[in-house]
């Protein structure tokens, strides 16, 4: 159907505000929305002046468009296994006129490698599915299993496919749930990335952190810096001041 704007809708999308450079988004409720995770990535990860920096797992395409807001040179690319999602994002594109600055590409994060060839990128960004395949409730749609299940991609794949992708002194940064810490920093080294920045996200004050922000760096020497905690809800459901200038624009990074 038509949307309005210079991009069609197809049943069940609408357009949301991505709430940052009067950029827009679409997105559905069948299929699994960004979340504040890509928001905090997309400010989190190293954005260079220039180079190339590619998504994996990029859904309908937020965490580039958001990036492209951070840095004026740098070009995005985005890999996405659902066909669904993959043409969300490709039309996401097109809907906010960055063309010549975002690429996406259907196909699967495991074989990135033989798409793009080895030491291509000087970031990789990623919002993993964050619970193994066998926990937790699959009894929803596809959409949803694959976005939050290790079905089709597992932590190791990501950082061991990121690995062959990223020069030397290139940059893995993501975002994961706190309680697989261990697991990511023991597979960051084993494929010689060494976990360079990290800063704990806390739902209130009062209770256990439970994301993290992670980055990595391909060949790195061993120093990890650690970031004040982010503590998302101050005074009840309000968004602390820091989340509260990068939902409105006065923010551009997390680092």
């Amino acid at each position: 159907m038509e949307s309005g704007y210079n991009v069609p809708l197809y049943d069940s999308e609408r357009i949301d505000d991505l709430l940052t450079h009067e950029m827009k988004i679409i997105q559905s409720h069948e299929v699994f929305c960004f979340s504040m995770d890509a928001v905090l990535l997309a400010r989190f990860a190293s954005a260079p002046k220039r180079g190339r920096i590619l998504d994996f797992c990029t859904g309908n395409g937020a965490i580039p468009l958001i990036m492209t807001t951070r840095t004026p040179e740098a070009t995005f690319e985005g890999i996405e296994i659902q066909e669904r999602l993959y043409s969300m994002a490709s039309r996401n594109v097109a809907l906010n006129g960055l063309e010549g600055r975002i690429t996406m590409y259907h196909g699967d994060v495991k074989e990135a490698v033989e798409l793009f060839g080895h030491a291509k990128f000087d970031v990789i960004t990623c919002n993993p599915p964050y619970m193994p395949a066998t926990s937790g409730e699959k009894n929803i749609s596809e959409h949803f299993a694959i976005a939050r299940h290790e079905i089709m991609l597992s932590l190791e794949d990501v950082i061991r496919t990121a690995s062959q992708l990223l020069k030397n002194g290139g940059k893995l940064a993501m975002v994961h749930r706190s309680t697989r810490l261990i697991e990511i920093i023991s597979l960051m080294r084993q494929y010689g990335i060494e976990p360079k920045r990290m800063r704990l996200v806390y739902p209130r004050r009062d209770a256990e952190p439970n994301m993290v922000l992670i980055e990595g760096m391909r060949g790195g020497k061993p120093e990890l810096r650690i970031a004040p905690p982010l503590i998302v809800y101050e005074n009840g459901e309000e968004y602390c001041e820091e989340l509260q200038e990068i939902y409105f624009g006065r923010r551009d990074s997390l680092a």
